[in-house]
């Protein structure tokens, strides 16, 4: 059926193997004597790696565990705003770290909303916003809202007959929820664990913004500072190999437990058959929906009130916001395109290998293309630094540098949107495509395109989104010459330009949203075009 497609998948993922390993290369031959047994002799050393463990584990336990209710309300329930709403809860894992954290200081910070209003009735802030609190709260911020997208989209694969069956045999929601729903969300959560878990594991910016000291310190922080502020690479290169060991053993242990299931052949509906619809259970999804909502919508609220100032038109109007704003668009267009011809070439191979019961090699290359959640994007950036700079120019080739790190950065976001959805695909419709002797490009444009194509526009859209807010890359290869506006809003807050800073934030929330929804109806025009 696939007949040739694992040699697109398996050059693909040499590339990249070849890409990490030489920047990580790179690093290690500037650290000569690096001695492993440092991580279990340095009380440092198993500091940061126990902080990191276990703000890590609490971070996914919370977004994904409030996760499942809130998916479920939503898979379940139809209401105004609900489409704007999911565009917000895909778009905060990929905003710009700083302009998350600029919400959620407005609201929850010492001189913020919330402790501005308990003063009013002489109340104390009862927790302070730096250290685990804030860590904490801010990666619900970002990851609750996404893992509710990845939840929501594996109940969207019941077919619709199940949803009238399930309501012909009066099914309470419990009992549909146990037989019908829970079966699709366990596929999901290994996939959804693993990714918030790495993500908060080697939380960077974050940590940095929110810490609030030594105390509060993981091992990609450690990282950070020991290369841009010591200039250590002995002692960066230690902890970008343990981290490395410590991600790639938890992330071969999450993919085992992934276990995909084969599908019922059915037609897909976002039509949804209620079973037992009460009171109590419309309060109960509510009551999600809302938590949700007060969780993601007030600091993103906070950031636009915060970018309408009296430096709007100074800051809309200026050379420099302009030309970071276009070299912004630029290395995003390039870095999703990128990721996501990449993803699915990998997924292609994977999933014929599945289809072959050569379930081992599946998940190796699906690995492949997700090390970067194994190896920190900054010690990636760094290899690559140190390697070009004794061959040529490194700050001639920045562009393309930036372009290559966040296409490998955003790969990770567009396999676990499509992986489930390709491999679902195909399940159903193998057979049917190759009796009819449909190959290549035939059947990509009346099956898989049509199938595909919501999941595609999402993975797209992460993707691009994730590439117009990446710091890490730019950080090292911006200049004056070159700066995107992450960069530019860095430099602003740097040189303590608060208000101008603010309007870059709401500038960045704006593009991240909008982008969203116009590719999501780019993807869906030109289907319905190709269809008529």
């Amino acid at each position: 059926m696939l007949k040739n497609t694992p040699k697109v998948g398996i050059w693909v993922a040499l590339t990249i193997t070849a890409f990490v390993v030489s920047s990580v290369g790179a690093l290690l031959s500037n650290a000569p004597s690096l001695d492993i047994s440092q991580v279990w002799s340095d009380p440092y050393y198993w500091h940061v790696t126990k902080f990191s463990f276990y703000q890590a584990t609490l971070s996914m336990l919370l977004s994904v565990v409030f996760a499942v209710p809130v998916a479920h309300a939503l898979s379940r329930r139809q209401f105004p705003g609900r489409s704007l709403l999911l565009r917000l809860f895909a778009s905060t894992l990929v905003l710009p770290v700083l302009v998350g954290v600029f919400g959620i200081l407005a609201i929850y910070g010492n001189s913020g909303w919330l402790a501005k209003l308990l003063q009013a009735v002489d109340v104390e802030l009862p927790f302070s916003i730096y250290g685990l609190n804030g860590i904490l709260l801010a990666h619900v911020f970002f990851n609750l809202p996404y893992a509710s997208r990845l939840l929501l989209q594996a109940l969207d694969t019941v077919p619709v007959e199940q949803h009238k069956l399930c309501a012909h045999l009066g099914m309470s929601h419990w009992d549909k929820f146990k037989w019908v729903e829970w079966p699709r969300l366990k596929q999901q959560l290994p996939h959804v664990c693993g990714l918030v878990f790495m993500l908060c594991f080697t939380s960077f910016a974050t940590v940095m913004a929110l810490g609030g000291g030594p105390k509060s310190t993981t091992i990609e922080l450690a990282i950070y500072q020991a290369i841009k502020f010591d200039f250590d690479l002995q002692a960066g290169a230690l902890l970008a190999i343990w981290q490395m060991l410590l991600c790639g053993v938890l992330a071969v242990s999450i993919q085992r437990l992934s276990k995909p299931v084969s599908v019922s052949v059915g037609q897909l509906s976002e039509a949804k058959f209620l079973v037992k619809d009460t009171y109590r259970s419309k309060a109960w999804d509510s009551f999600w929906i809302i938590v949700a909502s007060l969780l993601v919508l007030p600091p993103l609220l906070m950031v636009i009130v915060g970018g309408l100032n009296s430096e709007a038109m100074a800051v809309l109007t200026s050379e420099p916001f302009w030309l970071a704003l276009f070299n912004s668009l630029k290395v995003a267009f390039s870095a999703s395109v990128i990721a996501l011809l990449v993803g699915v070439a990998i997924l292609m191979t994977s999933r014929a290998w599945r289809l072959q019961n050569k379930t081992f090699r599946a998940d190796k290359i699906e690995l492949i293309g997700t090390i970067i959640l194994v190896t920190p994007g900054l010690v990636v950036s760094t290899g690559i630094f140190l390697l070009l700079r004794s061959i040529t120019d490194v700050f001639s080739l920045a562009f393309f540098v930036v372009i290559a790190v966040n296409s490998l950065m955003a790969l990770p976001y567009v396999i676990k949107n499509l992986a489930q959805p390709m491999l679902h695909v195909a399940q159903q419709y193998q057979y049917l495509c190759a009796s009819l002797g449909m190959k290549s490009w035939h059947r990509f444009k009346l099956v898989e395109w049509r199938a595909l194509r919501k999941p595609m526009a999402q993975a797209f859209s992460i993707s691009f989104m994730l590439s117009m807010g990446d710091l890490s890359a730019i950080a090292l290869f911006g200049s004056a010459d070159f700066r995107t506006l992450p960069l530019y809003l860095f430099q602003l807050l740097g040189s303590y330009q608060m208000e101008a800073a603010a309007v870059v934030s709401v500038s960045l929330l704006i593009l991240s949203v909008g982008s969203f929804s116009l590719i999501e109806f780019l993807f869906t025009r030109t289907s319905n075009q190709r269809g008529a």
